[in-house]
């Protein structure tokens, strides 16, 4: 993985974007094309004052998943523990919400605006065990970045 290259690509995204939506589904192609490993992008925000989270932009196969409550699955773990969490093999957690028999493992990095966690990056891959500190890097760079927008 080339860190810098990845983060300049992402740079290109918000200098080439007009708005909001398609800067995230952006980020969502680039990411999925960009990094083989990567088999499912998306975008996850708090709904409205709901304790629950909304999907918003993402690539890959569409999933019954538009709405987590806070605390289910990863993604609704990382909405109350406001803490990366990564998944290194999705058979080995008690409290996942399964998205496919292909998913094997998960990264999910929180966005913050104003020190609120408003949502998050959520990445899934079919390989088990393929993220590295160089993921959360990247993903954090990411997520600081969409925090700009919002």
């Amino acid at each position: 993985m080339n860190l810098a290259q990845l983060k300049a690509g992402i740079d290109q995204i918000f200098t080439n974007t007009q708005n909001t939506s398609d800067t995230l589904q952006g980020i969502c192609d680039y990411l999925e094309n960009q990094i083989s490993y990567y088999d499912w992008v998306g975008f996850y925000f708090r709904n409205g004052e709901k304790e629950e989270l909304k999907l918003a932009e993402f690539t890959g196969e569409p999933t019954e998943h538009t709405i987590i409550p806070f605390g289910k699955g990863i993604c609704g773990q990382v909405a109350v523990s406001n803490e990366n969490f990564v998944v290194q093999d999705v058979s080995e957690q008690d409290n996942y919400i399964s998205c496919g028999w292909k998913v094997k493992s998960e990264i999910v990095i929180p966005i913050f605006v104003n020190d609120q966690n408003i949502g998050q990056i959520d990445i899934d891959s079919h390989a088990v065990s393929p993220f590295t500190p160089e993921d959360e890097q990247l993903l954090e760079y990411v997520c600081d970045k969409v925090a700009t927008i919002l």
